[in-house]
């Protein structure tokens, strides 16, 4: 199991295209603007919307800890 993931994994990081895909929609917007402020507003957003879980699935797991510790 555990080799089967990283070679999944391996795969994912070889090809780099698969994993930067955009929709067509924020792929137009992007490239129509010259100044690139949008590009960054939209690289940020995506930050955030990917640190939520983590962040979450990180206190759940804090809060098990101390469950159990105490």
């Amino acid at each position: 199991m555990k080799t089967r993931f990283l070679i999944i994994l391996l795969i994912a990081f070889m090809v780099p295209t698969l994993s930067e895909a955009q929709c067509a929609m924020c792929r137009a917007v992007v490239e129509s603007e010259s100044d690139g402020k949008t590009a960054e507003a939209i690289n940020n957003g995506i930050v955030y919307l990917m640190a939520v879980p983590y962040v979450l699935v990180a206190g759940l797991f804090y809060f098990i800890y101390r469950k159990m510790r105490g």
